[in-house]
């Protein structure tokens, strides 16, 4: 069968392969074989398969992190599943191959569906619902702040947000983003800029602001946090800038903010099955209704593997590999 490997790190469009790699075999007690349909490249790919990200696999190593397929064949035992099912892939399972077998309990069958859509469920909905749900305790009504709001995490963000009951001040970085943010359901989108803080106080009434999330870095950081309320919290989970964090020392010491950051793998590994399922229980339903989207700008086969890196370099939309099975 087919899949994607590199056997060094380096740039993505120079390291990668399309090869003939052994078939996965029949599923043990407890497995099922999943034929991939749609997985899709995200910018942390390409830091991986570079060698510039903070999980780096043991080489030769198939790429891709997050997909979605259907069940093929079901292991002995395995009753949260059948053949048939549309499934995601677990998450830093290598997902750029034709099938593979897992043992993970907490899969369900996918609702009806854009399979693409399903295919970017892994990462960027659970990162925006954990930092909306496990960081701080945010009662109905409260305002949630974040920047790169028009970013894969940005979208879900909004998204989860109102399916949460809390209202959303959205910051980016283009005058011609806002329309697409507020269309979304972002209550407040706002240019980023040094006068930030004025021009969130006077869109929420000056209502407090306890959780930031920051996506961006730089001087973004240093915006949001003179944002936050007393005691707030700024999470970082992604540098998008790729410059350092530039946070004012007095938001520590004087108004007692705190920084922390957010990996959802760290998450993963620690999370119980049940924990996942009801996590997964509240994001289906909203990427099955279109309430979470993201724009696809192209799909690719394996056998294209350089016009697919070539076109995800760019900006407009995800790009996803979707094999013949």
């Amino acid at each position: 069968m087919k899949a994607i490997q590199i056997e060094t790190f380096g740039r993505p469009a120079e390291v990668l392969k399309t090869v003939d790699i052994p078939e996965v075999g029949a599923p043990a007690a407890g497995e099922v074989v999943i034929a991939l349909e749609a997985s899709p490249i995200n910018q942390y790919d390409l830091l991986m398969i570079a060698g510039g990200y903070g999980y780096r696999p043991k080489l030769p190593a198939i790429m891709g992190t997050e997909g979605a397929g259907r069940v093929v064949a079901v292991g002995a035992g395995v009753k949260h599943l059948k053949e048939g099912d549309r499934t995601l892939v677990p998450f830093l399972t290598p997902t750029w191959a034709q099938r593979f077998k897992t043992d993970a309990p907490w899969l369900r069958p996918l609702p009806p569906g854009d399979i693409n859509q399903f295919a970017m469920m892994g990462v960027n909905p659970p990162t925006a619902y954990l930092l909306l749900t496990d960081i701080v305790k945010l009662p109905r009504g409260s305002w949630v702040i974040q920047n790169g709001a028009n970013s894969g995490v940005g979208r879900a963000t909004v998204a989860i947000a109102k399916s949460l009951g809390l209202k959303t001040v959205n910051v980016v970085r283009r005058e011609e983003v806002v329309p697409e943010i507020k269309a979304l359901g972002g209550d407040v989108v706002l240019v980023d800029g040094p006068d930030l803080a004025k021009s969130v106080a006077a869109e929420t009434g000056g209502a407090p602001i306890t959780l930031a999330l920051d996506g961006v870095a730089d001087t973004s950081s240093t915006n949001l946090m003179t944002c936050l309320s007393e005691s707030g919290v700024l999470v970082s989970y992604g540098g998008m800038s790729r410059k350092p964090m530039i946070v004012p020392p007095g938001s520590l010491i004087f108004k007692k903010q705190t920084v922390r950051g957010f990996w959802l793998l760290y998450w993963y590994q620690s999370a119980k099955a049940d924990e996942i399922t009801v996590m997964f229980d509240h994001l289906a339903p909203l990427i099955a209704a279109g309430t979470i989207s993201t724009p696809v700008a192209a799909t690719y086969g394996f056998e294209q593997v350089r016009e697919a890196i070539a076109k995800a370099t760019q900006s407009g939309g995800k790009v996803l590999f979707t094999p013949k099975t």
